[in-house]
C-alpha cells in the first residue's frame, strides 16, 4: 500500500529579536490554519524589517543560509516573509534545488497579462518609497507604466513593524490603512483591475481588501499554494502484514 504525504513549505522569516514560532493570526504565514499543508519556519538572523525594505546587500549571504536550512529540514519549496527579500531571489534560487519565490511581486508579469491592455494593476506595499522599478521585474516600458504603486508608511503598523524588536499592533489599523491606500490609488486611477500585495502581513486583511475594492486580490499566500502544488508528494510504501 502506497500513501501520499504532503510536502512542507519552507517560510524564510524577518528576525524579530526571538524564536520562531507560529502566530495565532489567520492570513499570517505562520500560522497553521492559512495554509492547508504543513510549513517549516526559519528566521534569518540579522533580517530587521528596516534593514530588508531599505535593501542591505549584506543579508543575501543570511538568507541564503536559511534556505540552505530548510532544504535540510525537508522543505520542498520555499518563500519569505517579507515582499522585498525580492532582491535575494536570484541568489536563493542559485543555492537550493527546490523551487523558490521570495516575493508576491513575482506574480505582476501573470497579473499584467490577465487583464485587458488598458488595464492597471495597483501595487499595495509596505512602504512605496523603498519600492523602487528595479524590484518589479519588469522592463517594458508600456508594461510599467500600468503598475502603480501605493504605501502605508508613516502608519502605526508600518512604525511598529520598522522597530527592534518590532511591536504587534493588531489588524484593525492595518486594514483601515491599506483600504484607504487602495482607495487614493483608484481614485487617481480608475483603470485598476486587479491589487496585489506586496507586503506579507495584508493577508491577514485581504479579505477586507477583497471586499472593499470588489477587485480580484492577489498576496504572498496565493504564490505559495501554487508554488506547492507545483511539488511532487512523495510517495511512501507501506508493508502489509500476512495474515497466517
Amino acid at each position: 500500500m502506497t500513501t501520499q504525504t504532503p510536502p512542507s513549505l519552507g517560510i524564510l522569516l524577518l528576525d524579530r529579536g526571538e524564536p520562531a514560532r507560529p502566530s495565532k493570526t489567520r492570513g499570517s504565514l505562520s500560522t497553521p490554519e492559512t495554509f492547508d499543508f504543513p510549513v517549516l519556519l526559519e528566521t534569518v538572523p540579522g533580517a530587521w524589517a528596516d534593514s530588508v525594505v531599505r535593501g542591505d546587500p549584506g543579508l543575501e549571504p543570511a538568507y541564503v543560509a536559511a534556505a540552505k536550512r530548510l532544504v535540510e529540514r525537508d522543505a520542498a519549496a520555499i518563500i519569505s516573509n517579507c515582499g522585498f527579500t525580492i532582491r535575494y531571489q536570484g541568489a536563493v534560487a542559485a543555492a537550493v534545488n527546490v523551487p523558490v519565490a521570495m516575493s508576491s511581486l513575482l506574480l505582476l508579469p501573470l497579473l499584467l497579462r490577465q487583464a485587458p491592455k488598458q488595464a492597471k494593476i495597483a501595487v499595495a506595499t509596505f512602504d512605496s518609497t523603498r519600492l523602487r522599478e528595479e524590484l518589479l521585474g519588469i522592463d517594458d516600458r508600456a508594461d510599467r507604466a500600468r503598475i502603480v504603486i501605493g504605501g502605508i508608511e508613516g502608519s502605526d503598523f508600518w512604525h511598529d513593524e520598522m522597530k527592534r524588536p518590532p511591536a504587534w499592533s493588531g489588524t484593525a489599523g492595518l486594514e483601515k490603512d491599506v483600504v484607504a491606500c487602495l482607495a487614493r490609488l483608484r481614485a487617481k486611477h480608475p483603470e485598476v483591475a486587479a491589487v496585489l500585495l506586496e507586503c506579507t502581513a495584508f493577508p491577514m486583511v485581504s479579505a477586507a481588501v477583497r471586499s472593499s475594492t470588489k477587485l480580484p486580490v492577489y498576496d504572498i499566500t496565493d504564490l505559495a499554494r501554487m508554488t506547492h502544488a507545483s511539488v511532487a508528494r512523495p510517495i511512501r510504501h507501506h508493508s502489509r502484514m500476512k495474515s497466517s
